[in-house]
Order: structure tokens, then sequence, then C-alpha cells
């Protein structure tokens, strides 16, 4: 078992639990390991990067931490719910109200503002926006002057932080970071991961985040390296 806790102020309960967690993908001799048998806890308001080569099962392990995808065999608890136990549609629900995203594409929608774009998450589930929130967020992102803005009319650090500002305008309590910084310039890509280090250290915020980047360890509480769908370090 992997336990991973912060340096200091750390609370003792734990955001996000992987026990036992095998993805396997395919049947009989074809079959496919990705994860095997994984314990991971993650406690809240840390910086987790997740490392490894190519194929060591850190991308899987995000998509299977998120709820993104299921697991074969385990369990994966996000603040006390048992994601594999439950429903599609209460599962979405869940995913909106409590984890957000952010890609090393930026997925934005090019035909809206930067406010707009922000405000998304909020109007697909159906809530108003938290205006004093939502100037928060803009403002920790540094993007106020920004709002009228459309993604092609943005640097990729702009766009970036437009993504992570959209993640964050839902009060998740983990995000989840899968490379964001993977097609940045290495001074930009530096931004955006001092950015994601005051988020947590200012929020209390649980990031998670996949990374090729070793330089980005030095931004996190802990790392956790991956080779062969096992915990390696």
């Amino acid at each position: 078992m992997v336990l991973l806790q912060r340096k200091k102020n750390v609370s003792l309960a734990a955001e996000l639990a992987l026990r036992g967690v095998t993805k396997t993908h395919g049947k009989g001799q074809g079959a496919v390991v990705a994860l095997d048998d994984i314990s991971v806890i993650l406690q809240k308001g840390t910086f987790t990067t997740i490392m490894g080569p190519s194929g060591s099962g850190k991308s899987t392990f995000l998509h299977v931490a998120a709820g993104l995808d299921r697991p074969t065999e385990g369990t994966v608890r996000l603040g006390g719910h048992d994601l594999a136990g439950l429903s599609e549609k209460r599962l979405t629900m869940l995913l909106r109200a409590r984890v957000g995203f952010v890609f090393q594409a930026f997925n934005l929608m090019p035909a809206l503002t930067v406010e707009q774009n922000i405000s998304l998450p909020l109007r697909l589930d159906g809530r108003r926006p938290d205006r004093a929130w939502s100037r928060e967020v803009v403002e920790r992102v540094g993007l106020s002057s920004r709002l009228k803005h459309r993604p092609a009319q943005l640097s990729g650090g702009q766009q970036q932080r437009v993504a992570i500002a959209r993640a964050l305008v839902t009060r998740p309590e983990v995000l989840f970071a899968d490379e964001p910084t993977g097609a940045l310039d290495t001074h930009t890509g530096g931004e955006i991961l001092a950015l994601l280090r005051e988020i947590v250290d200012a929020d209390g915020q649980t990031v998670v985040m996949v990374t090729h980047d070793p330089v980005a360890a030095e931004y996190a509480d802990r790392s956790v390296h991956f080779a062969d769908g096992r915990v390696v370090s």
C-alpha cells in the first residue's frame, strides 16, 4: 500500500483510495494487464505526480482513479463513494460534482469566449454560476483581462489556464491532470505547474497529475512511479 501524505498541514482524511485494483484489456491469451493489483491512498490536499515510461499504466491509473474507466477487480473510493459500485447515471452525477479534469489538449470550445468556456460545466449541469467564486477563480489563473477573448486569440499557456479555471469552477474535490504541460514550452509549463502548486497550498485542493517530466515532481508533495502496470516506488 502506498500512502501519500502532505509534508505539512495535512488532513488525514483519504480523498481517493484504490485497493487491489487490476485493469485487464481483452480476454484469454490476448489479455493485457494494464494495472496489476494497485493499492494507493491519496490524502486530501496533496499534489501527486504519476510517472513512468510509456505503457507503464500511468494513464490507465488516472482514468480508473477518476472514474472514467472501471477496474476489472478492486475498489476505487472517492470521498467515501465506491465508484465501481455506482450506476452510470450516479457515477456521472458524482464526477460532475466532485471531479475536475485538465488534459494536454486544452479541449476548449472555439466559438465560446473564455468566460463562456469556464462556465460551461455548470451550465451543462443546470447550475447557476457562483459569480463571486468565478471571479476568484479567474483572478487566480490570471485571466481577468481575457474574458471576452476566444481560444484562438490566446497563447497555449493561456488556453491551459482557461482549462484549469473551467475545472476549478465546479469546486471539485480532486483535480486530475493528464500531461497538462506536454504541449507547452518549458517556461510556460513551469507557470502552469506553479499554478497547480498554488491551488493546493492556498485552497487545499487535491491534484493528481500524470506526467513524463521529472521537473514536475519538484512541484509535487509525492510521486508514484509505475512500470509494467505496477507501482515500483
